[in-house]
């Protein structure tokens, strides 16, 4: 037996090699296909880890944790203790923890007034958050007992202010009366997205605190959040945190912005979707062409029967002819996928729809994310296709007989 599989594949070889240049415009369709789906596939994918990355760097990290009632009635007054202690397992890595006071506020300057989150924070605790990527001119804040402000550039232009300047902040204490304050500008932050820019406010957590004048909790918060090394490690992390503070709320990213978790959800299906749709328009002219390709071979099909070579063995020889040029130009598609891929550099820029882009979750810089499981799950649905596509000519070459070769 495997010495007339061995016989049939160096006929299929042959026959590969023999018509050349109809075979090298099949290479090239299938490569091409292969590669074209390869790179939009990679954007798709990179779409996907750019939201699932700005999700869980807005503040929220993959597990957030809250007093009870907060997120219906934000205040101090449903603060809980900065002293909450986080204790994961060495199975579950945590790559950060920030602790902070997110209460919404008013801003004003000598000309315009504003609704905004003023964040109380501690700057060397965001490196796992969106701040670690603002770009700032004048100064950072020097740390949590820093007492100035840190506000985005769109929020500066619209309150028609400037760095060193003072603003008046109007915030709710702990006692439930409102705090009025000024606060000079210590530096204005450009955003790779514009909400940040036209919503936050960062200030010290430390100064924050004493500023709303806390009373019975010591070193008040109103979240914690956590970023994991993994995704997948956030189910178990979240359920652990859960037994571990019942008194307070735990949420993952996907319970706070489902909108970007289903969005996140449908795009592997939509991956798929995408690659069948090209691979079975890529199928017909495929088909078409391997027919033809039977069509012109009858005399020497039908002279194989005539030697004795049953329909079983011609069945087989067509399809390994068939599912040779499909591997050949796979490969082919797969590293030129790669290359345009590679090619692309740093990605593309997207600003100038930034407003459509921030919609669905995305920064305003979009760069193709390729891996070795996407290259796999492409690489076996195209031999997939090359096998259904095989069934069609083998089918007609079993209909060859050597009276109708003699014919010909």
């Amino acid at each position: 037996m495997l010495g007339t599989l061995t016989l049939l594949f160096n006929l299929s070889l042959r026959n590969i090699v023999r018509y050349r240049r109809r075979n090298f415009f099949l290479f090239a369709a299938i490569a091409v296909a292969v590669g074209g789906t390869t790179l939009s596939n990679s954007l798709i994918r990179g779409w996907q880890v750019d939201m699932l990355e700005t999700a869980v760097s807005g503040l929220s990290g993959h597990i957030k944790m809250q007093a009870p009632g907060f997120a219906d009635d934000p205040s101090l007054q449903r603060a809980f203790s900065a002293s909450t202690n986080v204790v994961l397992d060495d199975q579950l890595p945590v790559a950060g923890i920030a602790k902070r006071i997110n209460l919404p506020a008013v801003i004003s300057s000598e000309r315009e007034t504003r609704g905004v989150a003023m964040i109380g924070i501690d700057p060397a605790d965001e490196a796992i958050s969106l701040y670690r990527d603002f770009e700032v001119s004048g100064e950072t804040l020097a740390g949590p007992d820093d007492g100035r402000l840190l506000i985005g550039k769109a929020l500066a232009e619209t309150l028609q202010t400037k760095i060193g300047r003072r603003v008046v902040m109007i915030v709710e204490g702990a006692d439930g009366k409102s705090r009025e304050r000024g606060y000079r500008i210590a530096g204005v932050f450009d955003s790779p997205t514009n909400w940040p820019e036209e919503a936050l406010v960062f200030t010290g957590l430390q100064a924050l605190q004493d500023t709303l004048a806390t009373v019975g909790l010591d070193n008040p918060i109103t979240e914690l959040s956590v970023v994991l090394v993994s995704d997948e490690d956030r189910p178990s992390a979240a359920e652990k945190l859960r037994d571990q503070h019942p008194q307070l709320v735990v949420k993952d990213w996907r319970q706070m912005q489902p909108q970007i978790a289903e969005i996140v959800d449908v795009v592997d299906a939509t991956m798929v979707i995408w690659f069948i749709l090209i691979m079975s328009a890529l199928t017909f002219g495929l088909v078409n062409t391997l027919i033809a390709t039977v069509m012109q071979r009858t005399q020497e099909l039908g002279m194989l029967r005539a030697l004795g070579m049953n329909k079983q063995l011609l069945l087989i020889q067509v399809v390994m002819e068939c599912v040779g040029i499909m591997v050949v130009g796979v490969i082919a598609g797969l590293m030129l996928g790669v290359l345009l891929v590679f090619g692309l550099g740093e990605g593309i820029d997207l600003s100038a729809f930034s407003e459509s882009a921030e919609a669905f979750g995305m920064s305003t810089f979009l760069k193709p994310v390729l891996t070795v499981e996407d290259l796999l799950l492409f690489g076996g649905l195209s031999m997939l296709v090359g096998l259904f596509a095989s069934f069609f000519p083998a089918r007609r070459a079993l209909k060859i007989s050597p009276l109708m070769a003699m014919n010909r």
